[in-house]
């Protein structure tokens, strides 16, 4: 998934929407399955996060109906990437995976299918096979964003990001971001937000973050509270230490007022991923200039000191050869 790293990070640090507008043909959406070169760990953790514990990953509003906003996921991912999902009629058939569910949703085998697949969207409730599988599909997270109330009725997310699925279904914007810290831009600018990625264009955004927690799915009930080992310092604090990225765009709805949210979360080691001496530096003045309230809710008050010596030595590093 791509991350666009000078854009995101920043310094000062500062909470804020940073929206851009997508360009035409920029793609959003990624396959979790590419042949020739295997699954992608997004695969394995979201199959196994949404079978253990479907009722936290997919949610949906009473008396909501997603279908206008999963067509226009479908069809969107089936112009992308049609090598992953295709659109046949009322059929919706992914190559890669092996299934394909048909016009009463009951998933059928194709040619090289993945027997567990198959077993888990046979035992989900039949209104939720087609979230799970494009679910499955895609790399990405999906949630649905509702222009006529403000709220997010429908959620289908497997990799949160240490907050709670089943906390925001229903809620409003702005009220999802209220645990936010430092949050005033982007709760006072709301409404305006919602109109916008509502509307027709399409639009991406980036969230970054170091973490002691290597794994995808972060869900704060299968999050370790205490974080790092106290008392770590150096390569010994950055072998423990994650880069945790989001990229976020919004997929239209045609005539709807509703926007399909999507979340492609990342994860790699800190060393690999900060690779140059100014990443490190960047890094290191965007943590340097966090508020207490921004270094405590992202979980980094404790490491701080520690994590800043560390970049500024990663930042004063000669380069790496050719």
């Amino acid at each position: 998934m791509s991350f666009d790293f000078d854009a995101a990070v920043q310094a000062p640090f500062r909470m804020q929407p940073g929206l851009r507008r997508l360009g035409p043909g920029a793609t959003q959406l990624t396959p979790s399955v590419v042949p020739h070169r295997g699954a992608a760990r997004h695969l394995r953790e979201k199959l196994a996060v949404l079978w253990a514990y479907p009722w936290q990953a997919l949610l949906v509003q009473p008396g909501f109906d997603a279908g206008p906003a999963l067509a226009a996921l479908a069809g969107h991912a089936a112009t992308e990437h049609p090598g992953a999902l295709r659109v046949d009629g009322p059929d919706w058939v992914a190559p890669w995976l092996g299934w394909r569910l048909d016009a009463d949703d009951r998933p059928v085998q194709v040619h090289g299918g993945w027997p567990e697949i198959g077993s888990f969207l046979a035992q989900l409730p039949a209104p939720w096979r087609r979230a799970a599988l494009i679910s499955l599909v895609f790399a990405e997270d999906f949630a649905i964003v509702d222009a006529r109330d403000g709220t997010i009725p429908w959620l289908a997310v497997a990799l949160p990001s240490v907050w709670a699925p089943e906390e925001k279904i229903g809620r409003h914007f702005a009220e999802v971001h209220a645990p936010v810290a430092d949050n005033r831009l982007v709760v006072n600018a709301s409404e305006h937000l919602v109109r916008l990625v509502t509307g027709t264009d399409r639009w991406e955004r980036f969230v970054w973050n170091l973490t002691a927690h290597p794994r995808l799915h972060a869900h704060p009930q299968r999050v370790d509270p205490a974080r790092w080992a106290p008392g770590l310092e150096g390569d010994a604090l950055a072998a423990q230490t994650w880069w945790r990225t989001e990229r976020q765009t919004f997929i239209p709805v045609p005539g709807a007022r509703q926007a399909v949210f999507t979340i492609g979360v990342d994860t790699q080691p800190l060393p690999q991923a900060l690779d140059t001496p100014q990443r490190a530096a960047r890094v290191h003045d965007a943590v340097a200039s966090m508020s207490e309230a921004v270094l405590g809710y992202r979980g980094l008050t404790a490491v701080r000191e520690p994590l800043l010596r560390w970049l500024a030595q990663r930042a004063s590093a000669a380069a790496p050869s050719p």
